[in-house]
């Protein structure tokens, strides 16, 4: 995997891990940025572009079968839909989202900067709600009042890390195709 400027490479054992949660070899990692309760990374961080130079603006990127099939269902149950009339009814939320926004393109450009992708963060942020995975992973990775609606849907998760490692469940459904 890519390192980062400045920063060390992937640890090879999580590396393994997430191919194991994935299915497939993760690309242009540089970090787990999360680790779920039950010691498995669950969130990566990514190049903005991709070793291959696809332009990759998804920064953050849940990995764990359990939590990205859990994130599906709530996007399942129409919560996107209602965080997005929510946004445009609550000035207040749409100023936390925007800066929300802000701070994922200030982190994502902390690995580089990919002019085809500037200004677009992800998730469909900062007007509308397109993707809880992303928002969730970025709350994760930001910690709790960066990502208001990140925040909120990872409330509404249920315990997914209680039964099992993440890595003991490779290819369940639910996970994040991304």
């Amino acid at each position: 995997m890519t390192a980062a400027p400045d920063r060390p490479p992937v640890a090879q054992e999580d590396l393994d891990a997430v191919e194991r949660q994935l299915g497939r070899l993760p690309r242009g990692v540089v970090e787990v940025s999360h680790r779920c309760p039950c010691g498995e990374p669950d969130v990566l961080r990514t190049l903005p572009r991709l070793p291959d130079g696809t332009p990759f603006p998804t920064s953050f990127y849940a990995t764990c079968p359990r939590l990205t099939g859990a994130i599906s269902t709530l996007e399942s149950q129409g919560v996107m839909r209602e965080m997005t009339d929510r946004l445009a009814e609550d000035d207040d939320l749409a100023r936390r989202y925007a800066a929300a926004h802000d701070d994922y393109l200030t982190r994502r450009s902390e690995l580089g900067q990919v002019d085809e992708i500037d200004g677009i963060s992800a998730g469909g942020m900062p007007t509308r709600v397109k993707c809880l995975h992303v928002l969730v992973a970025h709350s994760l990775s930001a910690g709790p009042g960066v990502n208001p609606l990140g925040d909120e849907a990872l409330e509404m998760l249920p315990d997914w890390w209680a039964s099992h490692s993440c890595t003991e469940l490779a290819g369940e459904a639910g996970s994040d195709p991304r």
